[in-house]
């Protein structure tokens, strides 16, 4: 995948297979617009057809991890040399300019977390609102900083979590937690989103890149084939029946169970040692 700076983020790669995406505008806390969604879709296309990548890592600077929309931005779009992509119309000039912006744009961002067979981290530094909020939601692990907060709050505005917001937060909170989060406008600290389920592990400021750092060397040393048919199962699990998820996993099963890290892991239990998975993947270190 590319690496540099791109429209509002840049992006490393590190052994083993781990992607960071930084969002790097900290004087708009790092709000979205238009471009820099286009080019995070295709970095995450590119990421997910590399096997040079095993885990991202999506964090920001400043005071925010991203504080929603920008919406200044919108009408202010400019050609970018630094993006992977060039601009087209932002939409939202219309009824059908909205519904067309919010298709293909916004909610086809957190769409393509979703959709990544590779996991996710959202390394949550500071502020997540809206935009900000959805994007960490689809990411399939959330550590935040215990100075950071979290809402969508969009009806403070009289607008609505268009980007998928209400989904992803009535699989973390439930219906009632949902309406009460929402309905209420709440932003709540780490600490509060921790107890509500939305986030899985608060941690000091300053450790949590190194914190971030440390779980995804973790994912990214694990047998990538069966975590990411894992992950699919887990997800459609959520929307199946048990005996359409029984039917799922079989299939996933079908593959994992002859793949050369399965091979691994059986030698690795009968010889008492730690298992050495991803042995296909090491051309691409």
């Amino acid at each position: 995948m590319d690496t540099g700076r791109f429209t509002g983020f840049e992006v490393t790669l590190e052994k083993p297979g781990i992607a960071w995406i930084e969002f790097n505008e900290p004087e708009k806390l790092n709000g979205m617009n238009s471009r820099k969604k286009r080019d995070l879709i295709e970095t995450l296309t590119q990421a997910q057809m590399d096997n040079a990548v095993r885990v991202l890592v999506f964090i920001g600077t400043g005071r925010g991890f991203c504080a929603g929309d920008d919406l200044r931005a919108y009408s202010l779009e400019q050609p970018n040399d630094q993006a992977l992509m060039p601009p087209i119309p932002p939409g939202h000039d219309t009824p059908t300019g909205t519904y067309n912006g919010l298709r293909h744009i916004s909610q086809a961002l957190n769409l393509s977390i979703r959709k990544l067979d590779k996991l996710c981290i959202a390394a949550i530094n500071g502020v997540a609102i809206q935009t900000g909020l959805s994007l960490a939601l689809a990411c399939d692990f959330k550590i935040a900083a215990d100075t950071a907060r979290l809402g969508s709050a969009t009806l403070r505005f009289g607008l609505l979590p268009d980007e998928g917001g209400h989904y992803l937060l009535i699989q973390h909170l439930g219906l009632a937690g949902t309406m009460d989060f929402l309905m209420r406008k709440r932003i709540v600290t780490a600490a509060e989103a921790l107890a509500l389920g939305m986030i899985n592990q608060v941690v000091p400021a300053d450790a949590l890149r190194e914190e971030a750092a440390t779980l995804a060397r973790e994912l990214a040393e694990g047998p990538q084939v069966a975590m990411r048919l894992m992950k699919r199962s887990i997800y459609q699990a959520a929307e199946l029946s048990f005996e359409q998820a029984c039917e799922d996993i079989a299939a996933r099963t079908a593959i994992s169970d002859h793949h050369s890290d399965a091979q691994a892991g059986i030698t690795a239990f009968r010889e008492k040692r730690p298992p050495l998975f991803n042995d296909w993947l090491k051309a691409y270190d």
